[in-house]
């Protein structure tokens, strides 16, 4: 089997440190996918995962823009060779106050079953996640019990458990996001 990798990319966790850690900046999202790939390795697909926000029945005029923003996003990823697109669904909750607060659900849940498939399926012998949160452990104990070496793009904010439970890790820095930063 060659040497192939898998990337899977928590779109939400990814935005958050993009913009509280490099003011936001514009990412080559190919570039991305090359830069964090092992040298020497055939890229299988990059996945990414996140959510449309939400809309009221009817849409402010905000967030119809901020949803046309999103879904042109994800259409121009879908666009990228060996990209694929998993959308989950936001969920109404409340918080303390009683004001509403939407929940991103089923996308954790996607990407643990997408690099739990791929990997008892002997297609990758490598998985990239980039992500912080321990939800992903599962997936990442079942990835590597099939001889899979997961490693762990991160940022600032990542569970510890995560950052031990992975083969190896790799903290978001300067350097990486020069090297894929759109011009």
């Amino acid at each position: 089997m060659p040497n192939r990798v898998a990337i899977f990319v928590d779109g939400g966790y990814l935005e958050r440190i993009l913009r509280d850690e490099f003011r936001r900046p514009r990412v080559d999202f190919s570039k991305l996918a090359v830069a964090i790939a092992s040298s020497g390795t055939e890229i299988l697909r990059t996945y990414y995962y996140h959510c449309l926000p939400h809309q009221s029945n009817p849409p402010t005029p905000i967030e119809a823009e901020r949803y046309t923003k999103a879904r042109g996003f994800h259409d121009a990823l879908r666009m990228q060779p060996r990209f694929e697109v998993r959308l989950g669904r936001l969920e109404r909750r409340y918080d303390a106050q009683g004001a509403p607060v939407y929940q991103q659900k089923r996308v954790d849940i996607l990407l643990g079953v997408d690099m739990v498939q791929l990997s008892a399926k002997g297609h990758i012998r490598h998985a990239v996640l980039v992500a912080g949160d321990s939800d992903f452990i599962p997936a990442v104990a079942a990835a590597k019990s099939e001889g899979v070496i997961v490693s762990l793009i991160h940022g600032q904010r990542c569970h510890g458990d995560l950052l031990r439970a992975v083969d190896e890790r790799r903290c978001i820095d300067q350097q990486l996001i020069d090297s894929i930063t759109r011009l």
